[in-house]
């Protein structure tokens, strides 16, 4: 959510904010939304008075036993006034923090100017992509030979875009993320998490997938599945005024994922790399505004550590303009090479929202006098499908066996590898 006395103040700014985005000009309509909702204030207050002033006047009535006057005063229409106004003023409101959150974050001025992936810039790269003395399958290639991976019979229980895991492969994705979690929350100082998989739409609403986002959510009834635990993570300070975080407060959570994937038809119909339902390790974090840089970086260097651990070739990315999401003022990507596709695949996302979030959460802390809005970060430590996809084509050998990475080895029983 943007604030309006910013807006108000420099409308020019706002625009040019909004055009990085691809979006026109946007401050007219949002302040003559703006006047409309302070002439209905206005008039509200006016209704009250004259109300207030009618109270008086019929207390003074009754006082002197004058029953006409009281009669007279009765029949003063300020009480429909009165309703009328507080109603224009619900509609005024409820117009401008829809056009309002419906306007994505304004981005850091560092983030590289563009209109798509193409522009994203490269910031530094661990590893160089592998030239195996065999030609590399893909993951699902992998799965499906072993015997552990089976795409026909989750389509007959769920259709496309699930998967079946069986045997050692549905404990080597259960290892990573049960290793995952313990790497964030004894070497990272998260705190573990395990939040609701269900939420209401103001939880949704708070971190900005509604209402821009619905037809990528899974509804039932007057909930939604989670998209990601960044969700309930983050809203555990929402409506909350919370004391000064010193140090920021860092929580993790190992959930499943669930997305439509609305628009995504006809692309990664092969394999686990866009599921409907995943597994994912979520890290978040609630920080004071002088502090969120240096946690972005802090966090995003906690995911690069988890792919170097797992011996995966990855590197960073600073998405530009174009690629940035709804919420986010700055995003890096961690991308890992994936020998079976030859190609740089998205594993981990981490964005700092600045105060984006804590606004439409209205999520403060208390510094003197004075309640700040919080800053708001979040990112994938990591992915744990897609860690999965690249510890398979990543260690793979040329016989269809798969090395297991040892920091995974302690959680599979000793197996040191599949097949």
């Amino acid at each position: 959510m943007h604030d309006i006395r910013s807006l108000r103040a420099d409308p020019q700014a706002f625009d040019a904010a909004m055009a990085r985005r691809g979006l026109g000009g946007q401050s007219q309509v949002i302040l003559a939304l703006d006047a409309e909702r302070r002439e209905a204030i206005q008039r509200v207050e006016a209704a009250l008075k004259a109300r207030n002033e009618r109270a008086k006047a019929i207390g003074m009535a009754k006082a002197k036993g004058d029953t006409a006057e009281v009669e007279r005063l009765m029949a003063s229409p300020v009480d429909d006034i009165a309703a009328a106004t507080s109603e224009q003023l619900a509609r005024s409101e409820a117009a401008l923090n829809d056009t309002l959150s419906a306007l994505p974050n304004i981005l850091d001025a560092e983030v590289p100017e563009g209109a798509d992936e193409t522009a994203n810039r490269v910031l530094h790269q661990h590893g160089e992509p592998a030239s195996l003395p065999f030609k590399p399958r893909e993951h699902f290639e992998l799965g499906e030979a072993l015997g552990l991976m089976d795409f026909e019979s989750a389509a007959r229980l769920s259709g496309s875009r699930f998967v079946v895991l069986k045997g050692a492969l549905a404990r080597l994705e259960r290892a990573l993320g049960q290793w995952m979690l313990d790497q964030h929350t004894g070497q990272n100082g998260y705190t573990e998490v395990s939040p609701p998989l269900l939420v209401n739409a103001a939880t949704l609403y708070g971190t900005g997938q509604l209402p821009k986002f619905e037809e990528d959510l899974f509804r039932t009834d007057d909930k939604f599945l989670i998209p990601t635990a960044e969700v309930p993570l983050t809203n555990l300070v929402a409506q909350q005024i919370i004391a000064e975080p010193i140090a920021p407060l860092r929580f993790t959570a190992l959930t499943p994922s669930f997305r439509s994937e609305a628009g995504s038809a006809g692309r990664d119909t092969r394999g686990m790399l866009r599921q409907h339902q995943f597994y994912k390790v979520e890290l978040v974090s609630i920080t004071r505004p002088e502090d969120s840089d240096g946690e972005h970086e802090r966090m995003t260097g906690c995911a690069e550590a988890i792919l170097t651990a797992l011996g995966l070739t990855w590197r960073r990315l600073f998405l530009c303009a174009g690629d940035t999401g709804f919420g986010a003022a700055r995003t890096y990507d961690l991308e890992v090479w994936l020998p079976g596709q030859q190609a740089w695949r998205e594993i981990s996302s981490c964005s700092n929202t600045r105060d984006f979030q804590a606004r439409r959460m209205n999520a403060r802390f208390k510094r003197g006098k004075d309640s700040v809005f919080v800053h708001s970060l979040n990112g994938s430590g990591v992915a744990v499908g897609r860690a999965l996809i690249a510890v398979l084509e990543t260690h793979q050998r040329e016989d269809g066996t798969i090395a297991i990475p040892a920091v995974l080895q302690p959680y599979m029983g000793g197996l040191t590898q599949l097949g």
